[in-house]
């Protein structure tokens, strides 16, 4: 691979953020970007510029045939000063296996790792430092063949953006609404449920406009076969706490293999909790609900980190939990996991990766 061209926008004078940072609304000066080209032997041309809009062909296969992948990750400023991200090389991981699903071709991780790194740094003074803020990292890989024709493009573009992020949800960590559904899925075992494919996102909208105008958050949807299990919610895995042990859906390749439900599952196990990943039924959720012996309800994932479930409906039946405060295993975790992001607590797991 070649060296990385640096290119330093200019024209950026001062740093200012807004005091209520809406989340994915504001972008940092700087992007990365390099080319694929089937013909000059894969990628090339590397280099951190201006943020800037694309030239796009309105042709380019990506508008038609949807070869789209993404991650998300952050970068964190911490106690000390330092700028750091939150297991990084799992997000390289996981794109690359998108990468592979969508017939799209794979990047040197290392590699794209080491640019991510320099164009943080570059960018270092756009991270917020109030509670719960971050910068987020868009790694994005599209088709720009200009070409009408149903096959894998010859030619790619891969990005970086950084955009400074408060709170996913509006409600900051306070308990949010959720809504499973059985009138649409979003994926299917051996689909693309299991890539950060773009189309997938596309296809939840329709439910998640449907959750949001009976008043909840996001949508939790179940398997595409059977309708009885839950899978995942929109932007994060999920997990239910029962009295015995601590459950969430197992991997079968229809949910997103989240990087902070995998940090979950680490904690809890750590801290001596009985953790399974398995079928869980939604009658079973109710049943357990209205036995008392289900506890709370939470999700995990890069945006919120941990969101404690406040209420949770299916067809006519409302599970209520605490509407203020998360469950308490919940607040445990955010804190646990948070601590280790900003380094209010030691990193025992080896999590974190500096920048600089």
């Amino acid at each position: 691979m070649q060296d990385i061209i640096i290119e330093i926008n200019e024209e950026v004078k001062k740093v200012e953020l807004p005091e209520n940072l809406v989340f994915g609304r504001m972008f940092t000066p700087h992007m990365f970007e390099m080319d694929y080209d089937e013909a000059l032997g894969g990628w090339h041309n590397p280099r951190i510029k201006k943020f800037e809009d694309l030239k796009l062909s309105p042709a380019a296969m990506v508008l038609h045939y949807g070869q789209a992948i993404f991650e998300g990750l952050k970068a964190y400023k911490q106690v000390d000063g330092k700028v750091v991200l939150f297991r990084p090389e799992e997000n390289m991981k996981r794109m690359n296996a998108s990468a592979r699903r969508l017939c799209m071709p794979e990047f040197d991780e290392g590699f794209v790792l080491e640019a991510m790194k320099k164009l943080i740094a570059i960018d270092k003074d756009w991270i917020p430092t109030k509670p719960g803020h971050a910068l987020y990292v868009r790694p994005l890989m599209i088709a720009t063949d200009p070409v009408l024709g149903v096959r894998p493009a010859d030619n790619y573009k891969f990005l970086i953006i950084l955009s400074p992020v408060g709170p996913y949800y509006p409600e900051g960590f306070k308990p949010v609404p959720i809504m499973a559904t059985d009138k649409y899925v979003r994926a299917v075992r051996k689909g693309m449920g299991a890539s950060k494919a773009a189309g997938n996102y596309a296809g939840s909208l329709l439910a998640q406009r449907e959750a949001i105008a009976e008043g909840y958050t996001q949508v939790l949807w179940l398997d595409a076969i059977e309708l009885k299990y839950i899978e995942e919610v929109g932007t994060m895995n999920i997990f239910v706490r029962f009295e015995d042990e601590v459950a969430t859906p197992a991997l079968e390749g229809s949910i997103l293999p989240g990087i902070t439900r995998k940090s979950v599952i680490t904690v809890l196990k750590d801290w001596g909790y009985k953790v399974a990943e398995r079928k869980i039924a939604m009658q079973e959720v109710i049943d357990r609900y209205n036995d008392k012996s289900l506890l709370e309800v939470f999700g995990a994932g890069t945006a919120a980190v941990i969101a404690a479930v406040s209420k949770l409906k299916y067809h006519d039946t409302v599970l209520e939990f605490s509407k203020e405060e998360p469950g308490e295993l919940a607040g445990k975790l955010y804190e646990e996991i948070t601590g280790i992001q900003y380094g209010r607590i030691p990193d025992r797991y080896g999590w974190i990766t500096p920048v600089e």
